[in-house]
């Protein structure tokens, strides 16, 4: 049964460069400031609590895309900045990475800002002013830098501001027009729901990624479903390959074999604390994708690719969950 499985044929197209990375994928989305405040104790109203206060590079995009690059795949990050200090640190950030940034510097507009509320058990709550980060637009895009890639990965995020979600969407044409696969994560319930349960799953039905990746809170809202158990096989009418995301119980991975039958199998992975679980899962988007398009060119059968896929993505959240964390430098 395993041999039947079936992954987007897309990502084994592409033969490797001699002497260079094999994977190439382009990122479309957000670059942001992170403002990190993690209290010692809980919040008391009215006065003040000790804790931590930290400038980081932030957005859900660049977070991919910089794990991708230490990785060693190919990156581009297409993105919108401001015309001012923050957009330029954060610019030279993910280029330190490797990862090839092409940002569009935006007058007018502050670079995106993102508060982060940490909790003692390492949840996270947002206040987003994304400012610049929702001004591409779609003339700001070449079919030039989709030529080559073997994959385009966007959050959610980059499909519903606006004019950014009309770039996302151009960004899907020119992917697909040039032979790449398409992943889509869908980053966050609350922007997900907002326009109204139908509404996200048309948006999501008209991307039709290739690669779609959630947690298991993420899809249970998206289909109304508290069956946590079916929801992959369930989301299997909105994409070929669905991975739920179960932070440290692993993942399960469901997809459709030759004949359209629904295969789901889990993987576990060892279980990790942290007290900051902030872009874990944009480091697991990328170490997955980037096995994964590495294990169709290495040969590997798609069972077996998907398992050490999840494993290799595991092991980039766990990095980021463990590693340092530097503040950014706005020098």
């Amino acid at each position: 049964m395993p041999n039947r499985l079936t992954v987007p044929s897309s990502l084994s197209r592409r033969p490797a460069r001699p002497g260079r990375p094999g994977a190439r994928v382009i990122v479309v989305g957000d670059l942001t400031l992170d403002v990190v405040l993690s209290p010692d104790r809980a919040l008391l109203s009215g006065t003040d609590v000790p804790g931590a206060v930290r400038l980081r590079q932030g957005g859900s995009a660049a977070n991919a895309a910089r794990w991708l690059g230490r990785l060693g795949t190919q990156t581009q990050l297409v993105c919108a900045v401001g015309r001012d200090g923050p957009g330029r640190a954060l610019v030279e950030a993910v280029r330190s990475d490797g990862v090839v940034v092409r940002a569009v510097r935006v007058a007018g507009r502050p670079t995106g800002r993102i508060g982060v509320l940490v909790s003692a058990d390492g949840e996270r709550s947002f206040v987003a002013d994304r400012g610049a980060a929702d001004q591409l637009v779609p003339a700001d895009l070449r079919a030039a830098w989709f030529a080559a890639v073997d994959l385009l990965h966007l959050p959610l995020y980059s499909l519903l501001g606006e004019p950014l979600g009309s770039a996302g969407r151009e960004a899907i044409r020119l992917a697909r027009a040039a032979g790449a696969a398409v992943s889509l994560d869908l980053a966050s319930v609350g922007p997900l729901l907002a326009p109204g349960r139908p509404a996200a799953l048309a948006l999501v039905r008209a991307v039709a990624p290739d690669i779609l990746l959630a947690t298991a809170a993420e899809l249970s809202a998206l289909l109304d479903s508290p069956n946590r158990p079916a929801l992959g096989v369930g989301a299997l009418d909105l994409a070929p390959v669905v991975i739920v995301k179960r932070g440290s119980n692993g993942a399960s991975v469901h997809l459709l074999d030759a004949t359209g039958a629904p295969i789901t199998f889990d993987v576990a992975t060892r279980p990790l604390t942290a007290s900051d679980t902030t872009g874990a899962g944009d480091a697991f988007d990328a170490g997955f994708l980037a096995s994964l398009i590495e294990g169709r060119r290495a040969g590997r059968s798609t069972a077996a690719g998907l398992r050490l896929a999840v494993l290799a993505g595991h092991r980039a959240a766990a990095r980021q969950l463990t590693g340092p964390h530097a503040e950014l430098d706005l020098h």
